[in-house]
């Protein structure tokens, strides 16, 4: 399928959400104020950070205690021994260690560094030191916002969430897709043909981190408080393959 034009807008005035919060509820709200409608075939893009938040996946350093292998790792990447702590817990692997960064395999699949946990735009009360995890399971979270769109809105639309990840042999950071739902992450066009009729034999489009990335554009890195994207005109098939495929398996995985 051929997409000609691409419509991104960031809903408004979204940078405020809490533990427990609907977010359904709050995406409606947002996209209000912004003058649209749901429509069969958008895409909405949701930052990490907010369904975290929502999913309640704060801990505050203060209950943390670390371990001696965190307290060793911590000397050596020169970190707070507490995050050190639970980035080992959120993870499966060290790959690599710089001061500074913890290069680990999450146990979503994902490699990054200090398993996603960081303290900004994460807020702070009454001496609390709260820093902020990944969602348990994207992929499901999802699913079930897709769901909740769909029963309050009665359009069919896809659903990704976005974190900001470094790159290897790279520089900078770009939004790349942690969970997803109604559209293929993963787009095959292996067996399709090219311009002049030639079969495709290696072509795997990452569709969710494509669009996670043009979705971060908007959604910034700051203060921008625009952490929800609407994306219309992409043209895509129907797929329940989410962003648990886009992982590259070890045995795969040039740069561990």
């Amino acid at each position: 399928m051929k997409t000609s034009r691409m419509k991104l807008v960031a809903l408004p005035d979204m940078h405020t959400v809490r533990p427990g919060d609907d977010l359904a509820a709050l995406i409606g709200d947002g996209l209000e104020r912004a003058g649209e409608r749901l429509q069969n075939g958008d895409v909405l893009v949701l930052a990490q950070k907010i369904v975290s938040k929502a999913n309640g996946r704060i801990v505050d350093l203060r209950t943390v205690t670390p371990s001696r292998e965190a307290e060793a790792l911590a000397v050596e990447v020169d970190k707070d021994p507490r995050q050190v702590q639970l980035v080992l817990d959120e993870s499966v692997e060290v790959v690599g260690k710089v001061p500074g960064v913890l290069i680990v395999a999450h146990r979503l699949g994902i490699v990054m560094a200090n398993a996603g946990i960081d303290a900004s735009n994460v807020e702070q009360a009454d001496g609390s030191e709260n820093v902020l995890l990944l969602p348990e399971d994207p992929d499901e979270d999802c699913r079930k916002l897709r769901q909740a769109l769909a029963e309050r809105h009665g359009a069919e639309v896809a659903v990704i969430i976005n974190d900001s990840v470094g790159r290897a042999w790279r520089q900078g950071t770009m939004g790349l897709a942690i969970g997803s739902a109604g559209l293929p992450a993963l787009w095959d066009l292996r067996g399709e043909p090219d311009l002049y009729g030639r079969e495709l034999l290696v072509s795997e489009v990452g569709l969710a981190d494509e669009l996670s990335s043009a979705a971060s554009i908007l959604q910034g890195q700051g203060n921008q408080g625009q952490p929800v994207v609407l994306i219309r005109g992409v043209q895509f098939p129907n797929s329940d393959l989410g962003a648990s495929a886009l992982p590259r398996p070890p045995e795969q995985d040039m740069f561990r």
